[in-house]
């Protein structure tokens, strides 16, 4: 199976390290970076220290608003996806490159993972909450770290396996 996975900041740099190296024993992980943390100290720093896998790709796009860089991240991940040929798009968290990733996949038909699932604040003025809600809604697989993320996903009706 061929897997990309996208990332972009440190809370998912740490996420990586456990799981591409479980990935790259069974399947072949593309590790995208899109940039979001770009500076050595947010982000080449945990590669190294953690042992994650370098990125395959690298999209630098940078900082800006939460719309601007997810258009940015987008518009970068459109190539990626369509030389690619994912059997699978994972991503983790609620960030603005977690959002970019689902709407990637989901544009490209590649069956989406999401890791940390239905977490929710109930407070959709936070960038963060409609970035989980939006991707939840996106994703085939819906990975859970709480009984309450399971509630979350089954009070919402979302389509995909939770």
């Amino acid at each position: 199976m061929r897997i990309i996975t996208i990332v972009g900041n440190r809370p998912q740099f740490v996420k990586a390290a456990a799981v591409s190296r479980q990935l790259r024993e069974r399947h072949e992980e593309l590790l995208i970076h899109t940039g979001q943390h770009y500076d050595d100290d947010l982000s080449r720093v945990f590669f190294d220290e953690l042992g994650v896998p370098a990125p395959d790709r690298e999209l630098g796009v940078g900082s800006g608003s939460a719309s601007a860089q997810t258009a940015r991240m987008l518009a970068a991940l459109e190539p990626v996806m369509a030389e690619s040929k994912a059997d699978l798009a994972l991503v983790y968290g609620d960030t603005n490159s977690t959002l970019a990733g689902a709407l990637a996949a989901a544009q490209w038909r590649v069956p989406l993972a999401h890791v940390e699932a239905g977490m929710r604040s109930g407070d959709r003025a936070m960038p963060e909450e409609l970035n989980r809600v939006l991707t939840d809604h996106a994703s085939d697989l819906l990975l859970c770290s709480t009984s309450t993320a399971v509630a979350n996903l089954e009070r919402e009706h979302v389509h995909g396996r939770i």
